[in-house]
């Protein structure tokens, strides 16, 4: 499996569809999907793997048939956009929540969606994003010295 494509991601009735390159064919990208859901845990399709078992031999035709399998067969019904303050940095996936007046956030690295967040909390989204980024830096400079 090819890294994650967090920056074609697109959230839909509750879930983030997460799009990669499943493999080629004849030079042809084949795409699959991933899945997370707002309410994590609780439903079925939290962190699966294509579960449609349909594969797309584009971006959009991989959305389009998860989006189709989250209609039909859908577990929950959303009442928001839990994913509308998703960001990519360093090829990495960083959703920032509020709660009152606390942000706090989920992080995935680019090749599996294990969340991998400090437990801490933040005063502003920017406050929150500044601390992550900060972070993803040293870590990205570290790696190329080596």
């Amino acid at each position: 499996m090819s890294r994650l494509l967090y920056e074609s991601s697109v959230s839909f009735e509750g879930y983030l569809i997460i799009p990669f390159v499943y493999g080629k064919a004849d030079n042809y990208e084949i795409y699959s999907y991933k899945l997370l859901s707002e309410i994590g845990q609780k439903s079925q399709f939290h962190k699966a793997e294509n579960p449609a078992e349909i594969y797309g031999n584009s971006l959009s035709n991989i959305i389009e048939i998860a989006k189709e399998h989250i209609e039909k067969h859908s577990d929950f019904v959303s009442h928001g956009d839990s994913f509308q303050r998703r960001y990519t940095y360093h090829q990495n996936l960083i959703i920032v929540f509020q709660q009152d007046d606390k942000y706090f956030y989920d992080h995935y690295p680019p090749e599996l969606l294990n969340n991998i967040a400090a437990p801490k909390l933040f005063k502003s989204e920017y406050e929150c994003l500044t601390w992550i980024k900060q972070g993803l830096d040293m870590r990205h400079t570290r790696q190329r010295v080596r």
